[in-house]
């Protein structure tokens, strides 16, 4: 196996759930080596967010959910209380030998236990220290719980989501996977490459205080620059597109096909391929702005004409002329999906329960250094001794006193 991009990049993730672990694995998955720090007995909360979870040989729990399995690849788990100042003197010396260190705890949560950004920084200068929060350390709601529906609400994302109101099914709906807590990890693991990039510069680490809320609010786009801009409050469409139209679920034959038509030649396109050209060149719909204004007038014809045919007959009579339409999946499609297996999206790795387990890949593509794939998702503590002794020296006789004292599990 090659060197990872991230081979050289120590990380200790002290995160749990999604938002932190989601970019630890990120950086695992790039080549670092990374370090899960969890509680004794319970561990990463996710481990018991199931069924369905991972049987062993014999058909038996393990106690890892299908939940955790999706964001903790590439880590080795150690169990320590840093409650105890004996746990507490373990993590600061795992954290001077690290580059990266990751925590999702509430905002000032980690103080206490001179695991905070102040307390670790004097000890290591080279530090970057990723903080993700609900609501960041500062302003009025710092002191707050943050989660990914709650931000999801408070955010603007569920005000443009969903079916409109007055409508049957309308009202507020979140996504249905956390994702303000998944962009979260991807905009953490680029703020972890800048700061040691920056590092190579300055010699010094930095701490990163990313928000659940300020991640959602960035990515509204074009909806948040919509109201900035001042164009009519943002609203909920359903699947209909706030700029271009048609771009939306449209009703076929047999189910439902998606048009994701972006500009005037594939309309017209489209038009011609369904046997209306004239609507290609009606004053009313010729251009995405007109088509935006007649919207309510041209939705109604087009779901009257894809009605006509199946989603099979409609993709393959669209595809060749190169207008964008597909299916809408259900998840046990998308793995079956040609695409998506020749891409390499499923993945299987060894499991020392289970032999083996199913795990969805990275969607990175890199060249020269590409994305490993070194280890399955720990049991609770499965490193523990290993990780004290390589990166601390300790002793076995020093890690079972330890153990005894219920320091480490």
């Amino acid at each position: 196996m090659t060197a990872g991009a991230l081979s050289r990049v120590k990380v200790l993730d002290l995160s749990r759930v999604l938002a932190g672990p989601w970019a630890a694995q990120t950086l695992g998955d790039l080549g670092a080596e990374v370090v899960k720090v969890e509680r004794p007995g319970t561990g990463d909360d996710t481990r018991a967010w199931g069924p369905p979870f991972v049987h062993d040989r014999e058909g038996r729990p393990t106690g890892e959910s299908a939940y955790y399995m999706c964001t903790n690849r590439n880590k080795r788990s150690v169990a320590i209380d840093f409650t105890r100042p004996e746990g507490q003197a373990l993590v600061q010396a795992l954290a001077c030998e690290s580059d990266v260190l990751i925590e999702n705890f509430k905002t000032g949560g980690l103080q206490a236990y001179g695991l905070d950004y102040a307390s670790l920084s004097a000890l290591n200068p080279r530090l970057v220290y990723c903080s993700v929060t609900g609501f960041g350390h500062t302003g009025p709601y710092a002191q707050r719980a943050g989660y990914d529906f709650l931000i999801q609400g408070m955010g603007g994302l569920m005000s443009i989501t969903g079916r409109p109101d007055g409508t049957p099914g309308g009202g507020p709906i979140k996504v249905g996977v956390a994702l303000t807590d998944i962009l979260t990890g991807l905009y953490a693991s680029t703020a972890i490459l800048a700061a040691l990039q920056a590092r190579e510069h300055t010699g010094r680490g930095q701490h990163i205080d990313l928000a659940l809320l300020d991640v959602q609010v960035a990515c509204l786009a074009n909806q948040g620059m919509n109201h900035l801009y001042g164009g009519p409050a943002p609203r909920r469409m359903g699947n209909a597109h706030p700029n271009t139209v048609p771009y939306q679920d449209f009703p076929t034959a047999d189910g439902h096909m998606i048009l994701a038509i972006g500009n005037d030649g594939q309309f017209a396109r489209f038009c011609q391929v369904a046997g209306r050209p004239e609507w290609a060149a009606d004053g009313r719909f010729a251009h995405n702005a007109a088509r935006l204004e007649n919207r309510e007038l041209l939705i109604p014809l087009l779901c009257e004409l894809t009605a006509r045919r199946s989603t099979r007959e409609w993709i393959a009579l669209l595809e060749p002329h190169a207008v964008p339409c597909g299916p809408i999946n259900t998840v046990a499609d998308v793995f079956d999906d040609a695409q998506v297996r020749a891409r390499g999206m499923q993945i299987a790795m060894a499991h020392p329960q289970a032999g083996s387990v199913p795990l969805v890949a990275s969607p990175i593509r890199l060249s020269d250094t590409p994305v490993q794939y070194r280890s399955a998702p720990p049991q609770l503590g499965q490193h523990t001794r290993q990780v004290l002794q390589e990166r601390l020296g300790l002793s076995e006789e020093t890690c079972e006193s330890l153990h005894r004292k219920g320091v480490l599990a």
